[in-house]
């Protein structure tokens, strides 16, 4: 599996995956939480939305918004098994490796840290939550 870096150029060139931005109440999430427990969460929302070898709701298990991760996995082709096996070469129909959770979440962090950092500074904004 690439790093963010490796695969951003490839990324680029989808029209699809492309458009993807962190909004305002991901940058918020982010702002409030830091880092390191958006990445706990990541690895959390893999392990139990892709990490199974078979997924009953494959291809619409993962959401449009609502936490950095979910814009994040769209942006990446990590959002279902057939995205995954299509950008990242991780064949469907088995479960996914310790190893292969860790990759992902690390790209997943690499496109959220890439992003946010765009973003600039947010105003307070309590009646988001």
């Amino acid at each position: 599996m690439h790093s963010y870096e490796e695969i951003a150029p490839r990324l680029a060139q989808s029209k699809f995956r492309s458009r993807f931005r962190l909004g305002r109440r991901e940058l918020v999430c982010i702002a409030e939480k830091g880092f390191p427990v958006i990445e706990a969460q990541c690895r959390e929302i893999i392990r139990r939305r892709l990490g199974p070898a078979v997924i009953p709701n494959d291809g619409r298990q993962t959401p449009w918004r609502g936490h950095p991760c979910f814009i994040a996995q769209h942006a990446t082709g990590c959002c279902c098994r057939g995205c995954l096996r299509k950008w990242h070469g991780i064949p469907e129909g088995r479960a996914l490796s310790d190893e292969e959770i860790s990759a992902i979440a690390a790209l997943l962090l690499g496109w959220i840290r890439a992003h946010a950092a765009g973003a600039g500074e947010l105003p307070h904004t309590p009646d988001l939550f």
